[in-house]
Protein backbone atom coordinates (compact mmCIF):
# COMPACT_ATOMS: atom_id res chain seq x y z
CA UNK A 1 0.00 0.00 0.00
CA UNK A 2 1.25 3.26 -1.13
CA UNK A 3 1.20 5.75 1.67
CA UNK A 4 -0.91 9.44 0.40
CA UNK A 5 -0.35 12.88 0.84
CA UNK A 6 -3.42 15.31 1.02
CA UNK A 7 -3.11 17.66 -2.03
CA UNK A 8 -5.81 20.37 -3.25
CA UNK A 9 -8.97 18.41 -4.25
CA UNK A 10 -7.56 14.57 -4.16
CA UNK A 11 -4.27 12.78 -3.10
CA UNK A 12 -0.75 11.80 -4.83
CA UNK A 13 0.90 8.78 -3.36
CA UNK A 14 3.99 10.23 -1.60
CA UNK A 15 7.65 9.48 -2.21
CA UNK A 16 8.84 5.58 -1.02
CA UNK A 17 9.34 2.02 -2.01
CA UNK A 18 6.33 -0.22 -2.77
CA UNK A 19 8.06 -3.72 -2.79
CA UNK A 20 10.64 -3.73 -5.07
CA UNK A 21 9.41 -0.48 -7.05
CA UNK A 22 10.05 3.26 -5.64
CA UNK A 23 7.40 5.75 -6.09
CA UNK A 24 8.94 9.19 -6.96
CA UNK A 25 7.59 12.83 -7.20
CA UNK A 26 8.54 14.41 -10.04
CA UNK A 27 8.12 18.47 -10.79
CA UNK A 28 8.52 20.53 -13.89
CA UNK A 29 8.40 24.26 -13.48
CA UNK A 30 9.90 27.19 -15.49
CA UNK A 31 10.41 29.83 -12.86
CA UNK A 32 11.40 32.69 -15.42
CA UNK A 33 14.98 33.21 -13.88
CA UNK A 34 13.70 33.85 -10.69
CA UNK A 35 12.58 37.55 -11.65
CA UNK A 36 9.35 37.49 -10.21
CA UNK A 37 8.83 36.19 -6.46
CA UNK A 38 11.49 33.52 -5.66
CA UNK A 39 10.24 33.13 -2.36
CA UNK A 40 6.92 32.22 -3.55
CA UNK A 41 8.33 29.32 -6.50
CA UNK A 42 10.56 27.59 -3.20
CA UNK A 43 7.28 27.66 -1.19
CA UNK A 44 5.70 25.84 -4.13
CA UNK A 45 7.83 23.97 -4.61
CA UNK A 46 8.34 22.68 -0.78
CA UNK A 47 4.99 21.81 -0.41
CA UNK A 48 4.93 19.62 -3.31
CA UNK A 49 7.59 17.57 -1.68
CA UNK A 50 9.40 16.80 -4.90
CA UNK A 51 12.02 13.96 -5.05
CA UNK A 52 12.37 15.55 -8.74
CA UNK A 53 12.38 19.28 -9.80
CA UNK A 54 12.53 19.72 -13.46
CA UNK A 55 13.58 23.45 -13.63
CA UNK A 56 13.12 25.51 -16.91
CA UNK A 57 14.40 29.04 -17.06
CA UNK A 58 16.95 28.93 -14.19
CA UNK A 59 19.02 31.56 -13.53
CA UNK A 60 22.12 31.55 -16.10
CA UNK A 61 23.79 34.88 -16.25
CA UNK A 62 26.17 36.45 -13.96
CA UNK A 63 26.27 34.77 -10.75
CA UNK A 64 23.46 32.15 -11.91
CA UNK A 65 24.66 29.96 -9.32
CA UNK A 66 23.67 31.87 -6.07
CA UNK A 67 19.94 32.46 -7.15
CA UNK A 68 19.47 28.65 -8.49
CA UNK A 69 21.32 27.43 -4.68
CA UNK A 70 19.07 29.68 -2.71
CA UNK A 71 16.02 28.40 -4.53
CA UNK A 72 17.48 24.75 -4.10
CA UNK A 73 18.48 25.38 -0.28
CA UNK A 74 14.74 27.13 0.74
CA UNK A 75 12.85 24.10 -1.20
CA UNK A 76 15.11 21.41 0.75
CA UNK A 77 16.83 20.31 -2.18
CA UNK A 78 20.14 20.47 -3.43
CA UNK A 79 21.01 21.30 -7.53
CA UNK A 80 21.72 18.61 -9.41
CA UNK A 81 22.71 20.38 -12.63
CA UNK A 82 22.24 22.98 -15.34
CA UNK A 83 21.77 26.50 -15.65
CA UNK A 84 24.13 28.49 -17.20
CA UNK A 85 25.43 25.30 -19.03
CA UNK A 86 22.06 23.99 -20.23
CA UNK A 87 21.02 27.34 -21.41
CA UNK A 88 18.36 27.58 -18.73
CA UNK A 89 16.95 23.64 -18.17
CA UNK A 90 18.17 22.69 -14.45
CA UNK A 91 17.88 19.76 -12.31
CA UNK A 92 17.44 19.88 -8.58
CA UNK A 93 17.03 16.68 -6.16
CA UNK A 94 16.34 15.48 -2.49
CA UNK A 95 19.23 13.60 -0.89
CA UNK A 96 16.98 10.55 -1.46
CA UNK A 97 18.38 10.60 -4.93
CA UNK A 98 21.73 9.01 -5.38
CA UNK A 99 23.23 10.65 -8.28
CA UNK A 100 25.15 8.24 -10.99
CA UNK A 101 26.13 10.68 -13.78
CA UNK A 102 24.98 14.66 -14.86
CA UNK A 103 25.53 15.87 -18.21
CA UNK A 104 24.52 19.41 -19.08
CA UNK A 105 24.62 19.89 -23.08
CA UNK A 106 23.51 22.97 -25.52
CA UNK A 107 21.71 22.40 -28.70
CA UNK A 108 22.87 23.57 -32.00
CA UNK A 109 22.18 27.84 -32.57
CA UNK A 110 19.89 28.99 -34.85
CA UNK A 111 20.60 32.51 -36.19
CA UNK A 112 18.28 34.94 -34.59
CA UNK A 113 17.09 32.35 -32.30
CA UNK A 114 17.36 31.79 -28.25
CA UNK A 115 20.62 29.23 -27.65
CA UNK A 116 18.52 25.66 -25.91
CA UNK A 117 20.04 23.04 -24.05
CA UNK A 118 19.03 19.91 -21.79
CA UNK A 119 20.16 19.10 -18.37
CA UNK A 120 20.39 15.37 -17.80
CA UNK A 121 21.24 13.12 -15.18
CA UNK A 122 20.69 9.13 -14.23
CA UNK A 123 20.22 8.86 -10.80
CA UNK A 124 19.43 6.08 -8.13
CA UNK A 125 16.85 5.70 -5.17
CA UNK A 126 17.94 2.49 -3.37
CA UNK A 127 18.80 0.23 -6.80
CA UNK A 128 16.59 1.31 -9.10
CA UNK A 129 17.98 3.79 -11.61
CA UNK A 130 16.35 6.64 -13.34
CA UNK A 131 17.48 8.94 -16.22
CA UNK A 132 15.89 12.23 -15.97
CA UNK A 133 15.85 15.35 -18.49
CA UNK A 134 15.09 18.86 -18.37
CA UNK A 135 14.11 20.68 -21.76
CA UNK A 136 12.70 23.97 -22.78
CA UNK A 137 11.59 23.78 -26.22
CA UNK A 138 11.91 26.55 -29.35
CA UNK A 139 9.18 28.82 -29.84
CA UNK A 140 10.28 28.48 -33.58
CA UNK A 141 8.36 25.06 -35.20
CA UNK A 142 10.67 23.14 -37.33
CA UNK A 143 13.63 24.16 -34.04
CA UNK A 144 11.27 22.96 -32.05
CA UNK A 145 10.00 19.39 -34.06
CA UNK A 146 14.19 19.06 -34.38
CA UNK A 147 14.60 19.40 -30.47
CA UNK A 148 11.38 16.69 -30.03
CA UNK A 149 13.36 14.12 -31.60
CA UNK A 150 16.73 15.16 -29.81
CA UNK A 151 14.49 14.60 -26.45
CA UNK A 152 14.13 11.15 -27.28
CA UNK A 153 17.63 10.45 -28.63
CA UNK A 154 18.84 11.90 -25.48
CA UNK A 155 16.46 9.86 -23.22
CA UNK A 156 18.01 6.44 -25.09
CA UNK A 157 21.48 7.55 -25.06
CA UNK A 158 21.21 7.80 -20.72
CA UNK A 159 21.57 3.97 -21.15
CA UNK A 160 19.12 2.77 -18.78
CA UNK A 161 15.66 1.53 -19.18
CA UNK A 162 13.38 4.04 -17.21
CA UNK A 163 13.05 7.89 -17.44
CA UNK A 164 11.51 10.74 -17.24
CA UNK A 165 11.48 13.65 -19.20
CA UNK A 166 9.74 17.48 -18.67
CA UNK A 167 9.87 20.69 -18.88
CA UNK A 168 8.08 23.81 -21.29
CA UNK A 169 7.35 22.48 -24.86
CA UNK A 170 6.04 25.73 -25.93
CA UNK A 171 3.49 23.47 -27.81
CA UNK A 172 -0.06 22.32 -27.22
CA UNK A 173 -0.79 18.70 -27.22
CA UNK A 174 -2.07 18.44 -30.47
CA UNK A 175 1.03 19.89 -31.71
CA UNK A 176 3.36 18.11 -34.23
CA UNK A 177 6.45 18.02 -31.74
CA UNK A 178 4.35 17.51 -28.40
CA UNK A 179 2.59 14.45 -30.80
CA UNK A 180 6.15 13.16 -31.81
CA UNK A 181 7.13 13.05 -28.13
CA UNK A 182 3.83 11.18 -26.80
CA UNK A 183 4.05 8.55 -29.27
CA UNK A 184 7.36 7.64 -27.85
CA UNK A 185 6.52 8.28 -24.06
CA UNK A 186 3.78 8.46 -21.46
CA UNK A 187 1.90 11.88 -21.24
CA UNK A 188 1.10 12.08 -17.42
CA UNK A 189 -1.62 14.13 -17.80
CA UNK A 190 -3.09 12.14 -20.37
CA UNK A 191 -2.44 8.44 -18.98
CA UNK A 192 -3.33 9.80 -15.13
CA UNK A 193 -4.95 12.87 -14.65
CA UNK A 194 -4.58 14.65 -11.46
CA UNK A 195 -4.81 18.13 -10.46
CA UNK A 196 -5.44 20.86 -12.77
CA UNK A 197 -4.25 20.78 -16.79
CA UNK A 198 -3.61 23.96 -17.95
CA UNK A 199 0.00 25.67 -17.34
CA UNK A 200 -0.56 29.08 -18.77
CA UNK A 201 -1.01 31.25 -17.67
CA UNK A 202 -1.10 31.58 -13.82
CA UNK A 203 -3.82 34.09 -13.64
CA UNK A 204 -5.89 32.75 -16.51
CA UNK A 205 -4.87 29.26 -17.33
CA UNK A 206 -6.09 28.15 -20.65
CA UNK A 207 -3.32 26.15 -22.50
CA UNK A 208 -1.22 23.12 -21.58
CA UNK A 209 2.43 23.67 -22.26
CA UNK A 210 3.85 22.00 -20.02
CA UNK A 211 4.75 18.12 -19.15
CA UNK A 212 5.98 15.38 -17.69
CA UNK A 213 6.96 12.00 -19.49
CA UNK A 214 7.71 8.95 -18.52
CA UNK A 215 9.16 6.05 -20.43
CA UNK A 216 7.00 2.94 -21.13
CA UNK A 217 7.04 0.41 -17.90
CA UNK A 218 6.87 3.32 -15.59
CA UNK A 219 3.51 3.70 -13.71
CA UNK A 220 2.03 7.10 -13.90
CA UNK A 221 -0.03 7.19 -10.44
CA UNK A 222 -0.77 10.75 -11.24
CA UNK A 223 0.15 14.03 -13.28
CA UNK A 224 -0.70 17.55 -13.08
CA UNK A 225 -0.68 21.04 -11.54
CA UNK A 226 -1.26 21.05 -7.93
CA UNK A 227 -4.13 23.17 -6.42
CA UNK A 228 -3.59 25.98 -3.65
CA UNK A 229 -3.33 24.36 -0.46
CA UNK A 230 -1.26 21.44 -1.31
CA UNK A 231 1.02 20.58 1.71
CA UNK A 232 3.33 17.49 2.36
CA UNK A 233 2.75 16.48 6.52
CA UNK A 234 4.67 19.29 8.45
CA UNK A 235 5.05 21.99 5.62
CA UNK A 236 3.31 25.02 5.00
CA UNK A 237 0.81 24.84 2.18
CA UNK A 238 1.10 27.21 -0.99
CA UNK A 239 -1.51 29.88 -1.82
CA UNK A 240 -3.05 30.84 -5.17
CA UNK A 241 -1.52 34.30 -4.85
CA UNK A 242 2.30 32.39 -4.32
CA UNK A 243 1.21 30.39 -8.14
CA UNK A 244 0.52 33.79 -9.42
CA UNK A 245 3.34 36.01 -7.97
CA UNK A 246 6.06 32.86 -8.15
CA UNK A 247 6.36 32.87 -12.21
CA UNK A 248 4.25 32.89 -15.76
CA UNK A 249 3.66 28.82 -15.83
CA UNK A 250 2.19 26.92 -13.52
CA UNK A 251 3.74 23.62 -12.12
CA UNK A 252 3.28 20.14 -13.11
CA UNK A 253 3.63 17.32 -10.21
CA UNK A 254 4.03 14.07 -11.21
CA UNK A 255 3.85 10.57 -8.49
CA UNK A 256 5.52 8.02 -10.69
CA UNK A 257 5.94 4.12 -9.90
CA UNK A 258 9.37 3.11 -11.16
CA UNK A 259 10.37 -1.22 -11.57
CA UNK A 260 12.40 -2.26 -9.39
CA UNK A 261 15.64 -4.44 -10.97
CA UNK A 262 13.73 -7.48 -12.69
CA UNK A 263 11.00 -6.34 -13.21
Amino acid sequence: MVDMVRVGPGELPASGRVGGDVVVRVLSYNVRSLRDDPVAVARVVRACAPDLVLVQEAPRFFRWRKPLGRLAAASGLVVLGGGAPAAGPALLCSLRAGVESVHDELLPLTPGLHRRGFSTAVVRFGTVRLGVLSCHLSLQKDERYAQGGMVLERLAALGVEHAVAGGDINERPKGRTFRRLAAELQDGWAVRPWGGEYTSTPADPHQRIDAVFATPGIEVLGCGVPAPGTAAPGVPPFTEDDLVRATDHLPVLAALRVPGTGR
